[in-house]
């Protein structure tokens, strides 16, 4: 298997770039579309892309039906988590939701072994620690009630750990396109009908639609960066620097909506590239040849 921590690293800074700018221009729109109407526009821009970018590149024979099962149980793990985080940012503090959030690198590393064969090692386990320690005193969240919010907002961070999982089985030996193919289609499709059924339709305006077709550019780029880190290195290798996500945008809080920006934040982003640095120092060793079913 592909054992390339480094490189990894660097396609989820790429990812977390592009995660940031989708976080912008959601903002930006926030307001005059709903949560199900940004996921269902910024899926099908997606997949105009998607088909557009394979044809240009003669890469169409690239997208399989063989693994269709595995592609429909992963992108509804997305959905389900993408509109449980929504919903969440409705119902509690966003402090609380980010913190919740950043629990799903500690499944993916508890899980990793059970479905993807990979080690559970203490350098792994003390990065995870470190990082979400990092994320805790960044976000400074109150726990002492547990609410609706809370749960969904937990719920959220397992269904995009789940996910994660999922596409990290799907690149041992499924094409990156054929990913992003089902992954803008179906989630075009779940968006399309949740928007349908749940409120009224809000059509694109002039206004908005730069912004959403800033999403669907930033949603294509962050999965494929993230696709890409996946088939590089080990999931448990991988995640744990998206932890970087939470200081940057608060960086860019401060510096685009005049957030405040807290000491606690340097305590917390030095913990969590601190974990970062354990994880991909430990990803530099011989990786082990994990026993995996094709799902």
């Amino acid at each position: 298997m592909t054992h390339r921590p480094l490189a990894a690293a660097l396609w989820m800074i790429g990812a977390i770039a592009a995660f940031t700018a989708m976080a912008i221009a959601t903002r930006q729109i926030n307001g005059v579309h709903d949560t199900f109407e940004i996921l269902a526009y910024r899926s099908m821009i997606g997949w105009v892309l998607v088909v557009a970018l394979a044809a240009v590149f003669r890469k169409l024979s690239d997208v399989r039906t063989d693994r269709l099962p595995s592609h429909v149980v992963r992108n509804v793990f997305h959905f389900t988590g993408q509109s449980l985080w929504f919903w969440a940012i409705t119902m509690i503090p966003l402090a609380q939701v980010f913190a919740l959030e950043f629990t799903s690198p500690i499944w993916v590393i508890l899980l990793s072994p059970i479905f993807l064969g990979e080690r559970l090692t203490r350098r792994k386990l003390a990065a995870a620690a470190l990082g979400f320690a990092g994320v805790l005193i960044v976000a400074r969240p109150d726990f002492g009630r547990i609410e609706p919010g809370v749960l969904a907002a937990a719920a959220a961070a397992f269904f995009f750990a789940s996910t994660t999982l999922m596409t990290k089985l799907l690149t041992r030996g499924e094409p990156i396109l054929s990913i992003l193919f089902w992954l803008t289609l179906m989630q075009a499709v779940f968006g399309t009908v949740a928007m349908t059924v749940f409120g009224t339709v809000t059509l694109p305006t002039l206004a908005t639609l730069p912004w959403l077709v800033l999403i669907g550019i930033a949603g294509i780029t962050a999965h494929f960066s993230l696709t890409t880190a996946l088939s590089l290195a080990p999931a448990s290798t991988v995640v744990p620097v998206d932890f970087a996500r939470l200081p940057i945008i608060a960086v860019v809080g401060a510096v685009f909506y005049n957030e405040t920006v807290e000491a606690t934040l340097f305590l917390g982003a030095a913990l969590i590239f601190a974990g970062i640095w354990i994880t991909l120092r430990g990803g530099a060793s011989r990786p082990q040849a994990p026993h995996v079913t094709k799902p």
